[in-house]
């Protein structure tokens, strides 16, 4: 491999030649050698950075225009391009266990929005900190591309899951319509209930959902750019931090506006605790659903067997013909990992000392891991489960017709103490309600006809 020097303020290093980064990046390449490509910093920081860097080049040129001159803007605006469409991911190497500030990321995209922007304009025309990172501070990028990409996360993956299985759950409802089956409470037998209105609690619970993670993008939307070392902003001339922001958000189409108390931004997490609690609720959501399509589907003949799910793959390696619910299992242990990762979200963000957080590289990455695994989960759950899911209607109703809870409708002609009679019974001897009613003596064969209607009890 072929190198060139690279130096900083501790000295020259080497770097190898086909890479735009320099000597911060390399130094941390070199000292953090955990995880090294398996837990690379997320692209969707990477991405983050590209949007946030062109930004700030355009609020400068705005500010400082003798200093940020047409020909500079031109340059890293190109560059930052590239790194926004991903064509220079391999020139972002670094892991997530590295400094807690995130500043070896932030000199990273310095270092290579430079040396392409340079090789753009075909001379020395850009330097890492004077001109990519004019106006900011490590300490204001890492919680600013955090924020970016923690909006866009939510978003532009999670709410298009959501709908799309929204939009799946709506159309069972509607075809599934009037069929009455078992309740169960407890993992009990209870009242009946018809299939789409148990449907309508899978969606319902998702749409709320989806309400409480966009309750959390408001205060995501908020910027924590200007605020530079400490939240003084020292060094970012007047409304760099307004500026700025109206410029991520003519760069991505979302509305940002820069965060009211830098202070706070700097060493608070507290927003993406939230919003990752929204994004909890939404696995714990899914957990249930998973598990209810799976006991439903349970069998095939010495389960619950209420419904039937695509078979897509052989379930056993010895037992032939088995056929598992291996995409509720797939969702079922995202959700395990969702709510692991918050336990990890809400460690790092309490480790905010003084002026900075200094747990913000492992707090965006468990939160982006969550949103990312949560949409993955959701399509291959619609996709490969949930559009083929079919009602089992004779089992529905065999299931129904057993059901001993179907004695709460004598309640009213018999009362509560006889009716828990009437039920013992026909449990006790494997008898019918109405057999077991007529044998106690509450109500005759006729009666019982003209009052018990399971149908009517939805």
């Amino acid at each position: 491999m072929e190198y060139r020097i690279e130096h900083d303020s501790m000295g020259e290093v080497q770097v190898p030649a086909d890479r735009y980064w320099a000597a911060q990046t390399q130094r941390s390449h070199e000292n953090f050698p955990i995880g090294v490509g398996i837990e690379t910093m997320p692209r969707e920081i990477t991405h983050a950075f590209g949007i946030l860097k062109k930004a700030a080049s355009i609020a400068n040129h705005a500010l400082r225009p003798e200093k940020m001159t047409d020909e500079k803007l031109e340059a890293i605006g190109r560059a930052c391009d590239e790194v926004i469409s991903g064509a220079l991911n391999d020139h972002f190497p670094l892991v997530v266990w590295q400094t807690g500030s995130g500043t070896q990321s932030n000199m990273n995209a310095n270092e290579v929005i430079a040396n392409r922007g340079n090789e753009i304009a075909g001379k020395k025309l850009l330097h890492p900190n004077d001109d990519i990172n004019m106006s900011q501070s490590s300490n204001d990028t890492f919680p600013t591309a955090m924020h970016i990409a923690a909006v866009s996360a939510i978003e532009d993956q999670v709410f298009p899951a959501i709908d799309t299985l929204v939009g799946t759950f709506r159309r069972l409802e509607e075809e599934n319509e009037g069929i009455v089956k078992s309740g169960r409470t407890h993992l009990q037998d209870a009242t009946p209930i018809t299939f789409s209105q148990e449907i309508s609690g899978w969606r319902s619970s998702l749409e709320r959902d989806r309400q409480l993670l966009e309750l959390s993008l408001p205060p995501l939307k908020e910027l924590a750019l200007g605020g530079t070392a400490v939240g003084t902003g020292l060094n970012a001339p007047k409304g760099f931090d307004e500026k700025v922001a109206e410029a991520v958000s003519g760069l991505t189409g979302k509305t940002f506006k820069t965060a009211p108390n830098k202070f706070h931004a700097l060493t608070s997490k507290d927003e993406i605790v939230f919003a990752h609690g929204a994004l909890k609720a939404l696995a714990a959501d899914l957990m249930k659903i998973a598990n209810d399509v799976r006991w439903l589907a349970s069998g095939p003949r010495d389960g619950l067997g209420e419904i039937f799910i695509p078979e897509n793959e052989p379930g056993s390696s010895i037992m032939p013909g088995k056929v598992n619910p291996t995409q509720c299992e797939a969702l079922t242990m995202v959700a395990v990992q969702v709510m692991g990762n918050d336990t990890a979200v809400g460690m790092a963000a309490s480790q905010g000392n003084f002026e900075l957080n200094v747990f913000m590289p492992v707090c965006i990455y468990n939160f982006l891991q969550s949103a990312r695994l949560l949409a993955q989960a959701m399509l291959s759950f619609n996709n490969n489960c949930a559009v083929g899911i079919k009602a089992n209607r004779e089992k529905m109703e065999h299931n129904l017709h057993n059901s001993l809870m179907l004695v709460t409708a004598l309640n009213p002609y018999i009362g509560y103490e006889n009716a828990a009679k009437t039920a013992k019974k026909a449990f006790k001897e494997n008898i019918s309600l109405k057999q077991a009613c007529v044998e106690l003596g509450f109500l005759t064969s006729e009666r019982f006809d003209e009052v018990f209607h399971p149908e009517q009890m939805v």
